[in-house]
């Protein structure tokens, strides 16, 4: 759903809520979890140094479930707080050259390791896109910790066909101020 205004409160309620039982927009669900790509889809897969050891850990694990790997005036989770558990239904507000995006999407799993956390969402009907993204944080044997992105998306209207170059424009700066965002997060301690 595109507009010229910001969607109100009662907008993102009423489009989650008309999206809320349909079926994700792509297959295979769940593809994110051991990093594949179904074909005819655009894979995308960025990684961040956040820092070492356990308060860096535990300061990413807190960023993610913050949602704060989404980088306002680009991007942001509507209903904020929202809480990362597997089948909630979020709002993906985008905002570039002066056009507005409300996405629906689920969360597909929720990863919760003792060295590894995150989650993936996948696309709904009502978003731009098809596919599954995965946000995760990973401790790791030689203490570093790293943030790490994986997705798989291609347009779902024919509008987003057209502008696919723009797209993939737009998906390559949310990476680079997600990764910013997250290495903030850590160095503030979250």
């Amino acid at each position: 759903m595109w507009r010229l205004s910001r969607p109100t409160p009662d907008d993102v309620r009423r489009h989650l809520e008309s999206q809320r039982h349909l079926p994700f927009s792509y297959e295979p669900v769940g593809a994110t979890r051991d990093g594949r790509a179904p074909v005819g889809f655009d894979r995308d897969h960025n990684r961040e140094l956040l820092g070492t050891g356990a308060p860096a850990f535990a300061a990413a694990c807190a960023a993610v479930r913050a949602w704060r790997m989404f980088a306002p005036p680009l991007v942001w989770i509507e209903p904020q707080g929202t809480p990362i558990s597997t089948g909630d239904v979020v709002g993906v507000v985008a905002h570039a050259l002066g056009v507005w995006w409300l996405n629906a999407a689920r969360i597909v799993y929720v990863i919760d390791e003792p060295r590894w956390f995150g989650f993936a969402y996948g696309t709904l009907p009502g978003h731009v896109e098809r596919g599954e993204e995965r946000f995760s944080v990973e401790w790791l044997d030689d203490d570093t910790v790293w943030y790490d992105l994986m997705a798989f998306s291609r347009p779902h209207y024919w509008g987003a066909r057209l502008v696919k170059p723009f797209a993939r424009r737009l998906q390559r700066r949310f990476v680079r101020l997600s990764k910013a965002e997250m290495c903030k997060a850590v160095r503030t301690g979250a």
